[in-house]
């Protein structure tokens, strides 16, 4: 079992990624923690939530994280996953209340209770783990592993020319945070960056294949021809969610000529936080542009040993997205047909 702690700016693919560590017997999942990016702070708490309640995991812990970047002012991406960050799913809200800790004070406390045990995940702006690492310097050393998703290197951004969403929400906490890792016993993330993640295409036939192996019925299979909104009718709640949400992500990338397919990054990074081997990796020295008036927020890597520093990361290069799907189909389907 690895011990993890999973900080998501939810959001259709980070929704994914979490009901993949809930459906992983290797995954331990100690807490989520929620952080303004694709939606508002709350929102990402609310939805956290309620996938859990959904899930009957109401015993795993949710904090309520950093509102707002550490100097930038919050931008949200509703147009991409949602007014409530989850597509056209509508969740029941959960009874219980986040937890009465900070993100920030649970990746402090719960490192400091497990040290050399705790795989971070953070799939969202890196907000939440800049603010604990201010306040503890040791942190990074207490980590077994980090995995974030976020950055680009040798691929177009998805935010501006050359910046990834995560990473251009808070450029300062991304440096910070690169800036902690490797080094002084502090392990180096691995960085899943969109280079490899936009590799990773949900289509609407694994969405099928889910419902099909979870038992659900219908099984539906979204389609480019279906009316705007469509909403599922399938008897199984957690693929019935699941659709609703993934269709919006769907049409997103087809209104953008990506065609009618998904970049799931979120669940991919959840991967390789279990498993490194999931995804082939080189070592570099990664840092981020802070002042560019064009470049804001784009991560640079040094990987020929330019800047004189020894490597802070390894960066995520190649991976079998077949492979990949299969172990997230089977998965969630799997936990799907448990909570019908």
């Amino acid at each position: 079992m690895h011990p993890i702690v999973l900080d998501c700016d939810t959001g259709i693919d980070d929704s994914l990624a979490l009901l993949y560590l809930l459906s992983h017997p290797d995954a331990d999942l100690l807490a989520v923690l929620s952080t303004a990016g694709n939606v508002p702070a709350d929102v990402v708490c609310a939805n956290n939530l309620a996938w859990l309640e959904l899930c009957d995991r109401d015993d795993i812990e949710v904090c309520l994280g950093a509102s707002t970047p550490l100097v930038a002012e919050l931008m949200t991406t509703e147009d991409t996953h949602g007014p409530l960050g989850i597509g056209y799913a509508d969740l029941p809200p959960a009874p219980r209340a986040p937890s009465s800790r900070s993100a920030a004070d649970a990746w402090i406390e719960i490192t400091a209770e497990r040290p050399g045990e705790v795989v971070g995940l953070v799939t969202g702006p890196l907000t939440n783990l800049a603010l604990a690492i201010e306040r503890d310097p040791e942190l990074p050393s207490r980590l077994r592993r980090l995995v974030v998703m976020g950055g680009t290197f040798h691929h177009p951004g998805n935010t501006t020319p050359t910046s990834e969403w995560n990473v251009a929400v808070d450029p300062e906490a991304a440096q910070r945070v690169f800036a902690a890792f490797g080094r002084d016993g502090a392990p180096a993330p691995v960085i899943c960056p969109l280079d490899l993640t936009e590799t990773i295409v949900m289509t609407p036939d694994h969405l099928g294949r889910l419902a099909a192996q979870a038992g659900s019925a219908p099984v539906e299979q979204p389609s480019v021809t279906d009316e705007r909104g469509l909403r599922s009718v399938a008897d199984n709640r957690v693929v019935r969610h699941l659709v609703d949400a993934i269709r919006f992500y769907f049409e997103f990338h087809a209104d953008h000529d990506e065609g009618y397919i998904a970049h799931m990054h979120d669940p991919f990074a959840a991967a390789v936080a279990l498993d490194p081997t999931v995804a082939t990796t080189r070592p570099a020295v990664v840092d981020v542009e802070l002042v560019g008036t064009l470049t804001r927020g784009t991560t640079v890597a040094d990987e020929r040993g330019m800047w004189g520093r020894d490597p802070n990361a390894a960066i995520a290069t190649a991976t079998d997205p077949d492979g990949f799907f299969d172990d997230l189909i089977d998965r969630i389907a799997g936990l799907a047909a448990q909570v019908r």
